[in-house]
């Protein structure tokens, strides 16, 4: 493979799942064909997931019927690093609260701690995580147990989650159900914390992963806690807009369109006394406007964008939108 290409500058490719590789329970396009030429091109890869209603091996017979390469063990979620974490915490043997999953449930009970499913099983912890047939009674139980001072986990707090239809509530917000009725907050296992990353390197043996996501807040802030390069693509949560936007912890290091652009070029971005030049497009900040010469389609243009931006705005706490100013537009 072309040495100019993004992915023959890293050994793994760790990757998220929802809105990266599919939509629902279709595969989104160029995703499994990107996948596939991974072990061609000499990368290794890994699945990072959020998703804790299923299993790893669940996940993996999905991507298999899809036609990805995924072996069980290339699957880490983050039902089994709430489950490592609940084990560090509690004694072996520990009845746990499981306001999730039967995958959820699995995970638990391989770490040598005792499922319930009410507060009359006396659990000493609670672990919530995505399920779709979760419902009020399943968060109320929850809720009091959380108040009566149980250690609460949660899995992850993505807010919303890509299906084939739209965006749809995501952990997070039965989370927040939760927190609202309880003013508590979990501990977070999954992204974007970054032990979920550094499982999936160590499993792969890798020295120089690029960690993909189609979200700023869980998988490039988390791949960025890991010490990773990441890359966000543009088939999910997040768009051109967010991302320009975002705070300086969840800005990604590249911007691709989808895994494709894994194999095309990625084109170095030029700073000429304040312009930065991408391609054939230039941007430079005046106030609290970029100015763009380039086409508005062109990801180019937007990468030119981001760098000056983010020149200008180094330490950004907080999400900041410039205005944009197209020229010649």
């Amino acid at each position: 493979m072309d040495d100019t290409h993004l992915i023959s500058r890293f050994d793994a490719l760790l990757s998220d799942l929802d809105g990266v590789v599919y939509a629902g329970p279709h595969a989104i396009p160029g995703a499994v064909e990107s996948l596939r030429r991974l072990d061609g091109v000499g990368v290794g890869l890994g699945y990072v997931t959020n998703n804790a209603s299923r299993t790893p091996a669940q996940v993996a017979a999905h991507l298999r019927e899809l036609g990805a390469p995924a072996e069980d063990h290339q699957v880490v979620s983050s039902s089994q690093a709430a489950a490592e974490l609940l084990a560090s915490l509690v004694p072996a043997g520990s009845a746990i609260l499981i306001t999730g999953s039967p995958a959820l449930a699995h995970e638990i009970a391989l770490v040598g701690l005792k499922p319930v499913h009410s507060a009359e099983g006396n659990p000493v912890a609670v672990v919530q995580g995505f399920n779709p047939e979760i419902g009020w009674k399943d968060l109320a139980e929850a809720a009091y147990v959380v108040a009566g001072g149980a250690l609460w986990v949660a899995t992850n707090t993505d807010m919303s989650i890509p299906q084939a239809r739209g965006m749809a509530p995501g952990n997070g917000t039965l989370v927040a159900a939760v927190t609202a009725a309880t003013r508590q907050a979990p501990r977070v296992a999954g992204k974007p914390e970054a032990p979920l990353f550094h499982a999936a390197a160590k499993r792969l043996g890798a020295e120089r992963p690029l960690v993909v996501g189609d979200r700023l807040d869980t998988d490039i802030l988390g791949g960025n806690r890991a010490g990773f390069a990441t890359v966000a693509v543009l088939t999910g949560v997040d768009t051109r807009e967010s991302i320009l936007a975002a705070r300086t912890d969840e800005r990604p290091a590249f911007v691709i369109q989808d895994l494709t652009g894994l194999y095309q070029p990625y084109p170095a971005v030029e700073n000429d006394g304040g312009a930065f030049r991408c391609g054939d497009s230039t941007a430079s900040v005046v106030g609290e406007s970029v100015r763009i010469s380039g086409n508005k389609e062109s990801l180019d243009s937007w990468r030119a964008a981001c760098a000056a931006w983010w020149e200008a705005h180094p330490n950004a706490a907080e999400a900041t939108a410039p205005v944009l100013e197209w020229l010649g537009q």
